[in-house]
């Protein structure tokens, strides 16, 4: 497994603790701070995990309303939380990380599904972030992102 997919599963588990917990993002990422410095065997994923999860966070209004404009009649209360959060990763990636090709974050987002959620899911992870990526232009990242920020920028400011 790749770094990156190993972050996407890091980031998941954070993003879905936060949800069913009810916890604050900036909480369930200092509990993970502190289990990266004790577990160095695991650092490869965590600058990307940390991304994911604190570029879900800030932008949760865009995409929770990109995924109910594909959603095709799915409010985001009804989804599965486990398919929110995945949903919301992929649509993440699609709309804010040009460094992933789009094919690349659907695929990782349905791999995802199919391993974790339900028989149905992947099929509807795949269905709204396919409806998603076609719904811009190619090479169309962070065209009209709230916070028009980008993986480069977010590097580049640290």
């Amino acid at each position: 497994m790749s770094a990156r997919s190993k972050a996407r599963k890091r980031a998941l588990d954070m993003l879905y603790v936060a949800e069913v917990r009810e916890l604050p993002i900036s909480d369930v990422l200092a509990t993970e701070t502190v289990r990266h410095l004790d577990q160095p065997e695991r650092a490869s994923s965590w600058d990307y995990a940390r991304q994911i999860v604190t570029g879900v966070d800030d932008d949760r209004a865009e995409l929770d309303k990109v995924i109910v404009e594909h959603a095709q009649g799915w409010s985001i209360a009804r989804m599965p939380v486990l398919d929110r959060c995945i949903l919301r990763m992929g649509v993440w990636e699609l709309r804010f990380n040009p460094e992933v090709p789009d094919a690349v974050a659907i695929a990782e987002a349905v791999e995802l599904a199919q391993s974790l959620s339900t028989e149905e899911s992947a099929g509807f992870v795949n269905g709204v972030l396919g409806a998603v990526a076609g719904g811009r232009a190619p090479g169309d990242k962070a065209n009209g992102a709230p916070s028009g920020r980008t993986v480069a920028e977010d590097q580049e400011s640290r």
